[in-house]
Formats: C-alpha cells, sequence, structure tokens
C-alpha cells in the first residue's frame, strides 16, 4: 500500500516487526501504524464493551482503536497507542482484548446482546440479588470488558524524572509553535519547544502546502535547524506536556526509550516538571468524526488522518477511497489522494454549497447512512436527493470538523468558548496565566494565519518579560479559508458510533437525556462517553452536541466536560520514578546519602526520609559506643550532621510579618533583618502542633524551619490560614525544602572549621547567637545561620542542593583532621535531650505550650490562631501533666521511653498513673541516663523521687525529678 513517491521515509532503510506473531517490514520512521497500513493490515483490535472489530481511526494520540501490547514478561506495555509507537527492529506488538484470536474473537458475541447492554444497563440489570454482584457479576463483566492486561511482574524498565527552567515554553511544533519559538529564540529568550511527535513540524508533514514556495515540510526543517543551532532553546521531540499547573508549572512526559530496542541504562520514559515564565500554547486541533450508522468498520477513517498517511508516511489506507465531510477542508484529501493516483470513488458532501473539483465528482447534500463488511469495509450506502446508492469502497475518510486542542487551557478550571463559525470550541484569554494561544489550537486553521499568531505570540511573551522581539518577516504561505455546515450525526438504521473505544452510540446518549441525565458530567458518567484512555478527543464535542440537540439547548449552554490532566496517560512507573521496587512507601535522600552509605552509616526512616543513625568507627562493636563517641566529639571538638530533612518554607510579601505573628504563638514582625527566633504554633484547639525557627532575611523575606515529621502538615495549615483565615494578607510562600542543603556544624571547634571554607571568614563579635545571613562558601552563594539544637557553639550551613554532597564531603573531612568527624541521629538526640530541646516525641498533639513550659510564649499583646483555646482553664490547671527531667537515683540506671511514672511507694497501676517518659538516652557527658517526661505538677516536684515503670519491658527505676536542661542550663557555651 505504499505509494510511489509520496511520503517523508528513507525507502532504502527496512525494519522488520512482528504483530500478532506475524513477521512484517516497515520503514525507519514509520509508526506501527502506518507499517501496518502499508501492509494492507486493517484490523487492529476489539471495542471494549461489545467486542466489536476496530481498525486505525487517526494519526496521533487521539487514536481511541489501535491499542496494542508492547514486549513481554516485566517489559509488556498494555494499551499502546499505534499510531504513536514508532517501530524498531525486534518490536513485538499483540492485538488485546480478543480470544482466542483477533480475527475469531468469540466474545464477539457480546456484539449480538447490544439491544440488552445499552446506557446504565449494570446499574439496571445487576442490582439483585446483591451478593452476586462481588462473586458473579463483576468479576464477568470484567472478564468481557476491558482492554490491555498488565503483565503481573514488577516492571522491568527504568524511568526517570528531571526539571526545565525556561523564560518561554511553547507548546506544540506546528507552524505557530515553530514561529513563535523562532521569535523568542532569535530575541535570547530561554526557550523550550516540545512537541509530541517524534518528528516536529506539525500539520506540515501531514500537507502539500508551499511556505515560501517550497514544500513546508522543507520549511519546518530549516527552521529546526537554526533553532537547534541557538544555545538558548532546547528541543523536545517526543515529550507530551500533559498538565498545566499553578505559577507556570507544567508537567511534560518525554518518551526517550519506546522507539528502540532496550539499550542498558537508558530510561524508558521521563517525567519533566517545567517552570516557565511564559507560554504559547500551540497544540492544533484534532479531527472529529461523523457518527452515521455503522461508521465504526476497520477502513473508515479521519479525513486528516488518512491524508497523513499519504503524505508523511507515503501510505494510502485502501484502494478505492471514499470521502464523507461537511467542510472545505475534506476536500484537500481527496485532491491529495488523486493526484498521488491513488482511486477516489466518491467525495460526499453534506452541504448544498459544497465546492465542486475537476478531480472528482462532489455529490453535494449527500450523507453517508451505511456500511457493509465486518472485518473490514467493503461498501458504504450514500443518501443524495436523487435517492440511495451503494459505493464499492475499501475505506472512507470522512471529516467533521476540527476541535482546537483547548484541553491544557482548561486544567485551572477554565471553560472553553464556542465559535460557530468554526463549529468548535476555542481556549479562553488568560484561561492559564501567562499563556498565550495561537494557530489551530486557538481556532485559526490558515497556515499564513498560523503563522502570524505564533509570531505575535512569541512578541506577547517577550514584552511580559520586558524582552524586544527583533524583526521576523512572515513567510508567503496559504491563507485558504475553511467553510463548515456542522453535522454531528446522520439518521438512519443501525448504531452510530461516537465513543469507539467505550462503544458509546448516538442512541446512549440520547437515552441518557431522557433518563434525565441532562448534565454533560452527567451523561459522561451514565453512557461512559469520553472516559477511555483517548479522554473522548475524538468524540466529546460530537456527543454533548448530540446531548444539546436531544434537550432542546444550544451547545455553549449544554457546555463541556470538565479537561484533566493528563492530556494522554501517563504511566504510574514515570510519575514515581525512582520508585520501583518501593512499593507504597517512597523514600527521600539527602544530599548527603551516598556519602554516608560510603562510611557504613545504617539508614533509619525519619518521616519519609532517609538518615544516619551513626558512623561507626574501627573498632566499635555497638551502636551505643558510636553514639557516645559522636557525643563527646560534639562536646569537645566538632561535628557534622545533615539538617536538610528539616522543613523549609520561603515566605514573602508585604504582609509576611503579620501572617507569622497570627501563625505563631509568638510576635515575627518585630524581628530584625539578620536575626532568628524560636517559633511556637499552635493548633486551633490550642495544643502545640510545632516548633521551630524563623529567619528574616529581608524587609519582606522570611525563611521558616519546621521539624522534618511536621513539614508536609505546617505546609497545609499555612496553606489553610492563607485562603481561609486570613485571604486579605499579602503574602506567598513555598517549599524550599529540597532546594538547599543545609548542614549543623557544631562544637568548641565550629567557626574555625567554618573558616576555612568561607570566602570571608568569622571574626570574633561576628555573627552573634540567633544570627543569620548570606556567605559564600568556595565561592558558592549559601546562607549561615548561628543556631544550636546541640547546646554547642553551632552553626547551620546551607548552599544550593546540587552542591550539598560536596559540601558535606568538605565539611567532615576537615573534621575529623581536628578530632571530630559526622554524627547522626542517635547522637543528636543524645545533644538535645541533655539540653532538654524538645521534638514530637515531646509535642505528640495532646501538649500545651502551658505543658511544655513555654506558656510565655503565647504573646498577650496579639492573636494567633489556637490562642484562645489555650486558654481555656482546663488547659492551665497545675495538676497537668508538664514537662521535666529524669535521671535514675537508684539501682536500677535504666530509663525507657514510653514507660509510666507513679509516686516512689504507690502500685503501678492505672488509677496511680502521674505521667509516662517521652525520650530517654545514655548522657556519655553525665555519666548516666537522661529522660525528658511529662509528670503531673512536674515543675513543683524538682528533687522529688518518683518510679518509673515499663511494664512492657519489664524494667522498674527509681527517678529524681530534675530540670529537663541537663546541660550548660544558663546557655553560656551556645551564646559563646
Amino acid at each position: 500500500m505504499r505509494v510511489a513517491g509520496k511520503g517523508l521515509l528513507d525507502r532504502s532503510r527496512s525494519v522488520p516487526f512482528r504483530f500478532d506473531g506475524v513477521r512484517y517490514a516497515g520503514l525507519e520512521g514509520d509508526t506501527l501504524a502506518s507499517a501496518l497500513l502499508a501492509n494492507g493490515v486493517k484490523l487492529v483490535g476489539r471495542s471494549f464493551k461489545y467486542h466489536r472489530p476496530r481498525g486505525i481511526l487517526t494519526a496521533g494520540s487521539e487514536e481511541p482503536n489501535a491499542l496494542v501490547t508492547i514486549g513481554r514478561g516485566g517489559r509488556r506495555a498494555p494499551n499502546t497507542r499505534a499510531t504513536v509507537q514508532e517501530i524498531y527492529e525486534g518490536l513485538e506488538a499483540r492485538s488485546q482484548n480478543a480470544w482466542p484470536s483477533l480475527k475469531y474473537d468469540l466474545l464477539g458475541l457480546n456484539d449480538l446482546a447490544a439491544p440488552f447492554l445499552g446506557a446504565g444497563f449494570y446499574y439496571k440489570t445487576f442490582m439483585w440479588p446483591k451478593a452476586f454482584w462481588e462473586k458473579l457479576y463483576e468479576p464477568a463483566i470484567r472478564r468481557a470488558a476491558g482492554l490491555g492486561a498488565l503483565s503481573g511482574v514488577p516492571d522491568a524498565d527504568r524511568y526517570e524524572r528531571a526539571y526545565a527552567f525556561c523564560d518561554l515554553l511553547v507548546i506544540g511544533a506546528g507552524p505557530a509553535g515553530l514561529m513563535a519559538a523562532l521569535v523568542a529564540g532569535r530575541a535570547g529568550a530561554d526557550v523550550i519547544l516540545a512537541d509530541e511527535e517524534a518528528r516536529m513540524g506539525g500539520r506540515l508533514l501531514a500537507e502539500t502546502h508551499t511556505i515560501e514556495g517550497r514544500p513546508g515540510h522543507e520549511w519546518a526543517a530549516e527552521v529546526l535547524d537554526e533553532l537547534a543551532a541557538m544555545e538558548n532553546v532546547r528541543l523536545m521531540a517526543r515529550t507530551t506536556v500533559a498538565g498545566a499547573y499553578d505559577q507556570g508549572t507544567f508537567a511534560a512526559l518525554e518518551r526517550v526509550g519506546h522507539h528502540r530496542a532496550r539499550a542498558e541504562g537508558l530510561p524508558l520514559e521521563c517525567f519533566w516538571r517545567i517552570v516557565a515564565k511564559r507560554s504559547v500554547l500551540a497544540a492544533g486541533a484534532l479531527e472529529r468524526p461523523v457518527a452515521f450508522p455503522d461508521n465504526d468498520r476497520p477502513g473508515i477513517m479521519t479525513a486528516g488522518a488518512v491524508r497523513a498517511y499519504l503524505n508523511r508516511w507515503g501510505v494510502s489506507p485502501g484502494r478505492a477511497v471514499s470521502v464523507f465531510a461537511n467542510n472545505d477542508d475534506a476536500h484537500r484529501t481527496a485532491r491529495d489522494l488523486v493526484r498521488a493516483g491513488v482511486d477516489v470513488v466518491a467525495v460526499i458532501d453534506s452541504r448544498e454549497d459544497a465546492p465542486g473539483s475537476d478531480l472528482f465528482e462532489v455529490h453535494r447534500g449527500a450523507q453517508v447512512v451505511g456500511s457493509v463488511g465486518r472485518l473490514a469495509l467493503e461498501a458504504i450506502t450514500l443518501r443524495s436527493p436523487a435517492g440511495e446508492a451503494r459505493v464499492d469502497t475499501d475505506c472512507l475518510a470522512m471529516s467533521g470538523g476540527w476541535n482546537p486542542s483547548v484541553h491544557l487551557s482548561c486544567h485551572m478550571n477554565a471553560r472553553p468558548v464556542w465559535r460557530d463559525d468554526i463549529a468548535a470550541f476555542v481556549p479562553t484569554p488568560g484561561a492559564v496565566p501567562g499563556m498565550i494561544a495561537a494557530g489551530a489550537c486557538n481556532g485559526t486553521f490558515a497556515t499564513l494565519a498560523c503563522l502570524r499568531e505564533g509570531a505575535g505570540a512569541a512578541r506577547g511573551a517577550l514584552e511580559a518579560l520586558g524582552m524586544t522581539a527583533p524583526k521576523v518577516d512572515l513567510p508567503a504561505a496559504e491563507e485558504e479559508a475553511c467553510r463548515i455546515a456542522p453535522l454531528w450525526a446522520v439518521a438512519g438504521k443501525g448504531r452510530a458510533w461516537l465513543d469507539f473505544q467505550n462503544d458509546v452510540t448516538v442512541k446512549d446518549v440520547k437515552q441518557a437525556a431522557a433518563e434525565n441525565y441532562r448534565s454533560v458530567e452527567h451523561m459522561k458518567r451514565y453512557t461512559t462517553q469520553g472516559m477511555a484512555t483517548d479522554q473522548g478527543k475524538s468524540s466529546n464535542v460530537s456527543a454533548l452536541a448530540v446531548l444539546a440537540d436531544a434537550t432542546g439547548r444550544a451547545i455553549p449552554e449544554t457546555g463541556t466536560t470538565t479537561f484533566r490532566p493528563p492530556y494522554s496517560p501517563i504511566a504510574i512507573a514515570a510519575l514515581g520514578a525512582g520508585g520501583q521496587g518501593k512499593g507504597f512507601a517512597p523514600e527521600r535522600f539527602t544530599t548527603s546519602h551516598r556519602a554516608s552509605v560510603e562510611r557504613g552509616a545504617p539508614m533509619i526512616e525519619a518521616g519519609l526520609w532517609y538518615r544516619p543513625g551513626y558512623f561507626p568507627a574501627p573498632g566499635e562493636k555497638t551502636w551505643r559506643q558510636s553514639c557516645d563517641r559522636e557525643v563527646s566529639m560534639v562536646r569537645e571538638a566538632v561535628g557534622v550532621c545533615d539538617v536538610s530533612t528539616l522543613g523549609k518554607i520561603d515566605i514573602q510579601g508585604p504582609d509576611a510579618g503579620e501572617f507569622l505573628d497570627f501563625v505563631y504563638s509568638n510576635t515575627f514582625s518585630t524581628l530584625k533583618v539578620g536575626r532568628v527566633r524560636y517559633g511556637l504554633m499552635l493548633r486551633e484547639d490550642g495544643t502545640v502542633m510545632d516548633d521551630g525557627t524563623t529567619a528574616r532575611l529581608g524587609d519582606t523575606h522570611y525563611l521558616m524551619t519546621t521539624t522534618t515529621a511536621a513539614a508536609g502538615e505546617v505546609m497545609r495549615h499555612l496553606d489553610f490560614v492563607s485562603q481561609g483565615l486570613r485571604p486579605e494578607l499579602d503574602v506567598r510562600f513555598t517549599s524550599v525544602t529540597e532546594q538547599w542543603a543545609q548542614f549543623a556544624v557544631a562544637g568548641p571547634k565550629s567557626r574555625d572549621l567554618l573558616n576555612g571554607l568561607l570566602d570571608d571568614p568569622l571574626a570574633d563579635g561576628d555573627w552573634p547567637f540567633m544570627a543569620c545571613g548570606p556567605v559564600k562558601v568556595l565561592g558558592a552563594e549559601g546562607r549561615l545561620f548561628r543556631i544550636s539544637f546541640s547546646g554547642e557553639h553551632a552553626y547551620e550551613l546551607a548552599v544550593p542542593a546540587r552542591f550539598g554532597d560536596s559540601l558535606f564531603r568538605a565539611l567532615v573531612a576537615r573534621a575529623e583532621g581536628v578530632g571530630g568527624g559526622a554524627y547522626g541521629m542517635e547522637a543528636l538526640n543524645v545533644l538535645r535531650i541533655e539540653k532538654g530541646l524538645i521534638t514530637h516525641a515531646e509535642i505528640h498533639g495532646r501538649v500545651t505550650a502551658f505543658d511544655a513550659g513555654m506558656g510565655r510564649m503565647v504573646s498577650a499583646k496579639k492573636d494567633c490562631i489556637g490562642k484562645t483555646l489555650s486558654q481555656r482553664p482546663g488547659l492551665l490547671d497545675p495538676e497537668r501533666e508538664r514537662l521535666v527531667g529524669l535521671k535514675p537515683v537508684g539501682a536500677v540506671k535504666l530509663i525507657t521511653a514510653g514507660g509510666h511514672l507513679f509516686e516512689k511507694d504507690a502500685a503501678p497501676v492505672r488509677e496511680n498513673d502521674q505521667g509516662y517518659v517521652t525520650s530517654a538516652a545514655y548522657s556519655p557527658t553525665l555519666g548516666h541516663m537522661v529522660a525528658l517526661g511529662f509528670l503531673r505538677r512536674g515543675p513543683e516536684r524538682r528533687g522529688e523521687v518518683v518510679k518509673m515503670v515499663d511494664h512492657l519491658r519489664g524494667v522498674e527505676t527509681l527517678c529524681e525529678v530534675v530540670d529537663p536542661v541537663f546541660f550548660d542550663p544558663k546557655g553560656g557555651r551556645v551564646r559563646g
């Protein structure tokens, strides 16, 4: 079925592949769909519900029919669109949803039961008896209906994720997208041009249009060569921009390895997060079919797809082709076919005023009302003013018009706008902040107009960026207008299909309306229209037009369903790149993870992060030996600890100080620039939610630090406060936890250690306790905070995450040179207990500021979240369990976290419970166990001996109640 002289492929490069076990040959650059059509294969699948034979309908990612399974075992990929999958040597594809074979599918008997399986039949039929649903009905339905199946074994492929930033993201590389990228690229803007196709050029590759007097694909190749030579432009082919999100963030999926045999180490896909200051949507348009009786036979395709297979891949889908349309554009298909030597047997146009042609006869005011052929199209029935006639044809190219690809413009809840002149929806201007639509996706179909809009969109984006657009002359191109007269469905005997993949017909939509499912969203769910893997790209507009007619409403009044990301299906493995084999327990690694593992540190979970427990030294046989050494090392010399996992939230805006005053129990608006303050955050019920430090980096710029475990909870809390409680405040915040690597440098020699790395060494008197500010670390921009979680003279040094690994190694190497080194979570815990510092072991959800001895931190001069409820008498009762320190005084020296406290001579039973232990550790500094806990009237009972009992571990210890600050209670070391 190759057509001599047509196509853009190298015919000397043959590529063997298999489909359903049969060996075929295609050309390099073929998709599986074009290669199958070239080999005369029309039957490629079965439909979801009725198992009707289906063939290739389109030529792009909107394909609903040609879904196949690629590969085997751990590399099995079901529901792959043959129109997107490129062939390569060794490709093995199989049809799906058919048994025992594609040609002889026994479940095709479902088609005979069609009168009983209409819209909503599930809800009406399988209601009784109730127990039968899970035992009989659902299993039977799932076996009969469906698409491809997963292999059931772990995915053997590798996936990656990546991030990109640019001034301008251009989505789509057709004429509008190419022109936008060219203008912005020449202006010096950082540009990303992304297109889902393997070869960029959009419809220019599928048409015979000329630009500047030469084929459009040649002009596209010339522009792409110029863009590829620009250092400020990145071309991303095989990349689908799948979603638009807040603040210029876009999700994109790059198909890295789908077009070649699996290579060792090469990822299959890469999931991109792209942040763009501005964007141009040039995603083109999708052709819609016409719903007429039996319009789903293999060999019935969209007219634009037939034209694409001819002009781009050099394939004619049929030997005797007919065309059925309601618009001028489809006539191009007939002209291209005739000029290529393909027999066009009929051009059927539903319009009375359809244009004529010297190349073929046009049947004006005619419609296709039926088709013949089970496994492939054999003939159609033509109805015209002269009556009905049979037309023998093996391919019907149908076109109901073009739907602009508005999807991305609707991902932030905007609705598209209806245009009568093109009988389609177009994007609402400003629907996505910073996005400008151009070209066919904006309802502009003439090539010259697309080029003009693309250039204009780029100029608009450059102006918003404060850049000057260069003068770029528009190339000469066709400017033919495309007329259309809406035709959604043709009346006749038989089922007229709207959603080919989900087997939804015109009758189903009308039945939904008759049963009062008048909302387009209700109709969608009742009929499953638009819920297939193509997400209704080719059927949604036609279906809502049928619904509008059935309910007596206009199409704009009926509205559209909600467009949601992703634009095209994305494998869960790509979304979770890096998480293979992890099940449902995600892992997050710090930048020092590899260096820590190399030093033999066992990793322990801290929230979602993995942190080193301790760093064993030669000769150490137990964790206690390592922990004791690390604690002593920090007290006597210097230690380095990765604290990057602490939540870091960047807060900016004129009202940032007022916002923090409302969120924290204490005041932050009075904090001076370059200083840090400890803060306590309350829940609305008055209990402590989290604690941490917040630094003021500028007049309107703060950096909040949260505990590792509560970082997500605090971020959600700030979102709630900003949107629900104080929306009038001009403040913005974002999590930057992963953007900064941060290391605690603690101990008497900490300043000396840092001075070996900082470009400007610290002098006496510089950086007093709780100071902060920018620094340079070996030439890299960083931040330094004079804070301590150990009770020692300490700092926390933060650098961009890309420097984290090298900085950690440098810090540890220098520390080891002066008798120090790295310390882990175990030593960190001992150090903070010695100093009486709390974590979520203490603020576990039932503790108030009063309980933790921080009642004075709830400011009396201002309001804050939780303040009123924290002042309830019951929460200020002196009899409450309050924070104390504990040390063993009897023969047993062991204190365990979780143990309960009783009066010395009381029986250890529930009725006598006086409190509990939250944290306990052996202190090498003090030479005995130390613990924190909560005891009734705790602060008033210092010096009293109580009994700790751990029933679970069988431990009973006499403890003295002491101040919770065991080490350096006056803070001389931390401030010195």
